[in-house]
């Protein structure tokens, strides 16, 4: 505060005490230099005050708050062409020269020839252009702009004459959305008789004492065109009263007293500042009390229209994540920190700088993910919800949201190949899976030794067949060798026909098979004893059937335990897909 007293003490010896030009932008009004009230109805930049003859320019950048047809002043730029430097005055008491955050206090400092301090209440300025001395003051939601000296002939902008609004708009800085207009829903809370009666409190005492030297009839106008439209809320009840006091604190014939106790309002300390938020987001009351970032009306309107906090989930092959909108969770009271997945240790993540909450899982951290399939699809399933608690009341609403992943089920292709090949390796990709299956064939249990065209095999000859995949989520899927058999010709159902593995198990008419981690991962393997097709010297052909399995325990293992070889029911999906293995034999 003793800085502001300063303040406009050296104002007033500069002005000689007398009334400066004083320009007031507050709310979505511009009060300009010879008292004209005009009100922003989009969400633009405007130049305020500029000067043709040294290219320095003030220009105020407007956005709407808690409804989309409603503006408010939002930020101020110093923009000086010698040297090309801006000064951007942000809310929370944030200022940018060009892209370096300044850090301010009340001593205050000099840069390229501004002098710029900081206090409770908001951010002054004050240069000189062309032997006139501009002072500026903001407090992230009014902006005042006074001079030394009577408006010279060179300078322009709606401070100058707010009724040339389109002439003013700046387009280079302006969002190419900026000016489409919208209609939100009467706010039907709004008393607009009883907001006038409370702005008209301008003309009584102890605001009276001012009314000579400062027409409160644009502050009026002002207060009123706002507030019958917007709720009183986020300070705004004592916004334009507070504008008004100031701009008779500027004028030293004027004094206005104690009006704050007169009209109930706090002390002089900026509404939220050092609150930093977010582009998508502004400073207002959360419903707990206090202040927060809440959401944008224009940001947030998608979100309200379809009742949802977050964004649409991410999924991708083994793993999901959902991102909720942190200013949506401020306007519910809810605190992000108390939030977890079906695994209470896993929370979401803030991002700083944007404030969105992002809960995610994956293969290594399942975070309690519930798996299931209905035979075609995949699904992924987790919930955010609200930290359970010992205590015996809550203050806050139960919290659900249910999130998924559902993916195409794998597929497996159909493989033929010859074994002059010493393997075939084939990559398949099947909606969001992506992924290889390789078969094999050697002539040892280490299956060191691969049969390849100049591996000799002989009849009754073990041999070893072993079944790969790479690229599907071993905690997740298990791969089943349903049935091997063999016949004289490439096609899988051909006659004759000799069964090798039958319902997940060894055939019992063949003692020789021996079958080996099955449905236990992502690779199994069997063996059996070489043979030839009575009156046939031609090729054989091995054919496998493998099924794809979600794990559950050992489900995906078949039961081949006693003489009925009974498979136990697993959790498998999809059909069935057949991987051929052909050789030509080769007898000594």
């Amino acid at each position: 505060m003793l800085r502001l007293l300063l303040y406009l003490c050296t104002f007033m010896a500069l002005t000689g005490a007398a009334a400066a030009d004083l320009c007031t932008v507050t709310g979505r009004a511009v009060i300009d230099f010879q008292g004209r009230f005009t009100a922003v109805t989009d969400r633009c930049v405007y130049s305020m005050l500029s000067d043709s003859s040294t290219g320095f320019e003030v220009f105020a950048t407007f956005r709407e708050r808690r409804r989309r047809d409603v503006s408010f002043l939002d930020s101020v730029t110093l923009k000086l062409q010698d040297p090309d430097v801006q000064f951007h005055l942000q809310h929370g008491g944030r200022v940018q020269m060009n892209d370096t955050q300044l850090n301010l206090s009340s001593s205050g400092q000099k840069l390229h020839g501004v002098w710029i301090s900081k206090d409770s209440t908001g951010v002054m300025a004050n240069f000189t252009i062309s032997s006139h001395t501009v002072y500026l003051f903001f407090d992230g939601s009014t902006a005042q702009i006074h001079t030394g000296t009577p408006v010279w002939s060179s300078v322009d902008g709606l401070c100058v004459n707010s009724s040339s609004i389109s002439a003013q708009r700046l387009d280079q800085y302006s969002s190419s959305s900026c000016q489409i207009q919208y209609n939100d829903s009467l706010d039907t809370s709004v008393n607009c008789s009883a907001i006038k009666d409370h702005c008209n409190t301008l003309k009584e005492s102890p605001f009276s004492s001012c009314n000579g030297d400062v027409d409160p009839t644009p502050y009026i106008n002002a207060c009123s065109d706002t507030l019958c439209k917007y709720p009183s809320v986020d300070g705004l009840r004592c916004h334009f009263l507070w504008a008004y006091a100031r701009a008779c604190s500027l004028n030293s014939r004027a004094s206005v007293g104690d009006w704050r106790s007169a009209a109930g309002c706090s002390s002089a300390e900026g509404f939220c500042q050092d609150k930093v938020c977010s582009d998508h987001e502004f400073c207002g009351e959360k419903i707990s009390g206090g202040t927060g970032c809440l959401c944008r009306a224009a940001f947030a309107y998608d979100y309200k229209q379809s009742n949802t906090l977050s964004d649409p989930t991410v999924c991708s092959q083994n793993s999901g994540s959902i991102t909720l909108i942190g200013c949506l969770l401020e306007e519910k009271g809810v605190d992000f920190s108390t939030l977890h997945l079906n695994d209470r240790s896993c929370r979401g993540a803030m991002d700083e700088e944007k404030h969105m909450v992002t809960f995610s899982f994956d293969s290594s951290s399942t975070c309690g993910t519930e798996i299931t399939n209905n035979g075609s699809q995949i699904t992924y399933k987790n919930t955010i919800k609200y930290q359970n608690s010992s205590d015996v009341i809550s203050r806050q609403d139960q919290f659900y949201i249910d999130f998924s992943c559902q993916h195409t089920q794998p597929e497996t292709k159909i493989v033929a190949f010859n074994i002059k090949d010493s393997s075939v390796v084939v990559i398949v990709k099947s909606g969001q899976w992506n992924y290889t299956v390789a078969m094999k064939a050697y002539s040892d249990g280490g299956l060191t030794h691969a049969l390849d065209s100049t591996t000799g095999v002989v009849l009754n000859q073990k041999i070893w067949v072993e079944l790969t995949t790479a690229g599907l989520d071993a905690a997740v899927i298990a791969v089943e060798t349903d049935s091997c058999w063999a016949t004289s010709r490439d096609s899988p159902s051909s006659q004759p026909r000799y069964d090798l593995i039958k319902n997940g198990c060894a055939a019992p008419g063949d003692q020789t098979v021996q079958v080996e981690g099955n449905g236990e991962g992502t690779s199994n393997r069997f063996s059996f004893n070489m043979f030839q097709f009575t009156g046939s010297s031609g090729d054989i052909y091995l054919h496998c059937k493998l099924q794809l399995c979600v794990k559950r325990g050992n489900s995906c293992v078949p039961d081949c335990s006693g003489g009925s070889k009974r498979r136990r029911r697993s959790a498998g999906y999809g059909d069935p897909a057949v991987i051929s293995l052909a050789w030509t034999q080769w007898f000594p």
